[in-house]
């Protein structure tokens, strides 16, 4: 079961101000990595907060795929295929 990406605005909104702010925080850590003065702890924190925004982009797409596909997915028949399809989703959060 292959279906578009249905996001709301609002959503795809919010997931595309999330990834620029992560693209911002990566290239932030790019940049501690070749500056010996950098403290780990705040590179270690940069990227706990790459690794938030990444999880909440996540949470919303996990979301707009369960209001879109799931919820109907037992009326067109193809419900194994969904919870085999989130089953491997859920090996990687």
């Amino acid at each position: 079961m292959r279906g578009g990406l249905h996001l709301d605005d609002a959503t795809r909104h919010d997931a595309k101000k999330r990834l620029l702010s992560v693209r911002g925080h990566v290239e932030g850590v790019m940049r501690m990595l070749d500056d010996d003065s950098v403290y780990c702890v705040d590179a270690l924190k940069q990227l706990k907060a790459i690794s938030g925004a990444l999880d909440k982009v996540g949470t919303l797409v996990l979301q707009s795929h369960l209001r879109h596909h799931v919820v109907n997915a037992a009326q067109r028949g193809d419900a194994d295929k969904i919870v085999e399809e989130l089953m491997e989703v859920m090996k990687y959060r």
